[in-house]
């Protein structure tokens, strides 16, 4: 079993890339990297956890979270290695974001959440007479 469980705050914008070969379902390949700082304990320490979602999560990662953006995340952890400019191996530990929660007030949030294009109305809402319970 591979599985984390994360709540934390961004400690910078998010870096979102785009790919350049399209996906099979004809969308364009997206990740979004960011790191997470989560409280290590009640003195303030944190651990700083390297994250990365793709597709519709790396979307809403980008149109919604910024540095501070506290959120709640359900990941599996994914190792791996590359070589640097100055040839030494570097080794890295990831998280790949499976689920994201937004945790942060809505009202505290600068950008209301609320689908672009559309318009919201709110419906006629007949008296209780006409509903059929009550």
């Amino acid at each position: 079993m591979n599985k984390v469980e994360l709540i934390g705050r961004l400690t910078k914008d998010p870096e979102v890339r785009y790919g350049e070969i399209p996906a099979e379902d004809g969308n364009t390949n997206v990740s979004a990297r960011f790191t997470l700082a989560v409280r290590r304990n009640s003195k303030g320490d944190a651990d700083f956890i390297r994250c990365i979602a793709f597709d519709k999560a790396a979307h809403n990662v980008e149109r919604y979270l910024v540095r501070g953006s506290r959120v709640g995340l359900i990941g599996k952890i994914h190792t791996g290695s590359y070589t640097n400019k100055d040839g030494k191996r570097v080794y890295t530990t990831d998280v790949v974001v499976l689920e994201l929660y937004f945790l942060d007030d809505r009202s505290t949030q600068q950008d209301p959440i609320a689908p672009e294009g559309e318009d919201f109305l709110i419906p006629d809402i007949p008296d209780d007479a006409s509903l059929p319970f009550r």
